[in-house]
């Protein structure tokens, strides 16, 4: 097949690698300045994505389009590129707004029955600032839009998220939601639609967002999960199978995850994303044994509505360096460095490697991009601590200079979580 990326950052660096180690041709796009270098001698890249459309054109239903991201208008390119007989992977105007606007998803949710923990919208931080004095509670602030940025708070008077309002910043810049807090265990649902139906089956996964072990400092975009394709039809069918005639309806063609916290009220929904998940894709990788282009050919004509996943659990790790969780606009950190490993790596351990933000110079694979998102690596196994080991095992041969990265995801499930969400009822027996 033939495949044409567009994102910002390349953010789908290791699918673009393994489509052409499966011998299928790739171009891609990437918008944002700093990240240019990233694959630089490893993927063709184009300076212009759309004097490209003739190449996927000219090999008709073997054409595809992937878009890594749902900012800046690429919604409705992607719905215009539809009606103009493209094959497209993405999400659509209409994913656009059911990731950027919380409040407007949340009334999406309680529509088809979903419980949905009260949320407040607001333009105007001193309104949101008054309306905490009034309400004093525990909250989560979002910020709307492509950039969404989160907190949440742990004062039960909300003083901690009144002092992130008044601190202003990129958080409260634009609208944004107050969602009263709901204590639990937070996990996602997530699967393929393919503009009719879902492809099953679907996966479950649990983020490890925070920087530090422990859940500490500041939120990342990701600093690993857990993800599974096992148990998970029951918890679909509850949450994210509803959303069908409303996808359907909009023409959504891609991948969706639903971020839920379970608790043993229930499920309680707290916001979507209308793409590929980041690491998410690329920890799913290792648990699917149907190729990306077979499972793209697969969404794109409909021909089946189940692909062949492996059992158990995959663990992915987030390779990190400086300025990450920042970028090199902000915090000015180098670029260039060697990725090495410590030894020789297995051609199964290699499957297990998942490359970001890198390029090859002189031969020699190094750091590039804006935000030292370098790499992930995963560990699969019948439970979430082999799963785990194995991640860990395989991060402590990967040699970057100033490297940082959890060694603990996984473990708060292993100690306690993952049985409180069995004793729920709400995984498949």
């Amino acid at each position: 097949m033939r495949f044409l990326g567009i994102g910002e950052c390349a953010d789908l660096a290791d699918l673009y690698l393994r489509l052409v180690a499966h011998g299928h041709e790739v171009k891609i796009f990437i918008g944002y300045p700093l990240c240019r270098d990233t694959l630089v001698g490893l993927i063709q890249r184009v300076a212009d994505w759309r004097t490209e459309l003739d190449w996927i054109r000219a090999v008709g239903p073997d054409g595809c389009v992937l878009f890594e991201n749902i900012g800046l208008g690429y919604g409705e390119i992607q719905d215009r590129l539809r009606r103009d007989g493209f094959n497209v992977i993405g999400g659509g105007a209409y994913g656009t707004r059911l990731e950027n606007d919380r409040a407007y998803a949340q009334g999406v949710l309680a529509d088809l029955g979903l419980a949905t923990a009260p949320t407040f919208e607001f333009s105007d931080v001193e309104e949101a600032r008054r309306f905490i004095e009034r309400w004093p509670a525990r909250y989560v602030l979002k910020s709307n839009g492509p950039d969404a940025a989160s907190f949440v708070g742990r004062h039960k008077a909300g003083a901690d998220v009144q002092a992130v309002l008044a601190a202003g910043g990129k958080i409260a810049a634009s609208s944004f939601v107050l969602m009263e807090f709901v204590e639990g265990a937070e996990m996602g649902v997530g699967a393929y639609f393919n503009g009719e139906d879902f492809l099953e089956p679907a996966c479950l996964d649990w983020e490890h967002k925070r920087f530090f072990p422990g859940d500490l400092g500041e939120l990342t975009g990701e600093m690993g999960t857990v993800v599974t394709y096992s148990r998970s039809k029951r918890f679909f069918d509850r949450t994210l199978a509803k959303m069908v005639p409303l996808l359907r309806a909009n023409g959504y063609c891609g991948y969706i995850n639903l971020n839920t916290i379970v608790n043993e009220a229930g499920i309680w929904p707290l916001e979507f994303t209308c793409r590929f998940g980041y690491p998410g894709y690329a920890i799913l990788d290792p648990l699917q044994k149907t190729p990306w282009a077979d499972l793209f050919r697969a969404m794109l004509t409909r021909s089946t509505l189940m692909f062949d996943t492996e059992p158990g659990f995959a663990v992915g790790i987030v390779i990190t360096t400086p300025p990450f969780p920042y970028y090199r606009d902000t915090l000015p950190a180098p670029v260039g460095l060697p990725v090495l490993f410590d030894g020789d790596l297995s051609s199964a351990e290699l499957r297990h490697i998942h490359y970001g933000e890198v390029a090859l110079q002189n031969g020699v694979l190094v750091t590039s991009g804006a935000s030292g998102y370098t790499l992930v690596v995963t560990g699969t196994g019948e439970t979430i601590e082999a799963a785990r080991d194995a991640a860990n095992a395989l991060a402590d041969k990967i040699v970057v200079a100033n490297s940082r990265y959890r060694r603990d995801i996984g473990t708060r499930l292993i100690e306690g979580e993952f049985a409180r969400i069995e004793a729920t009822g709400l995984l498949d027996p």
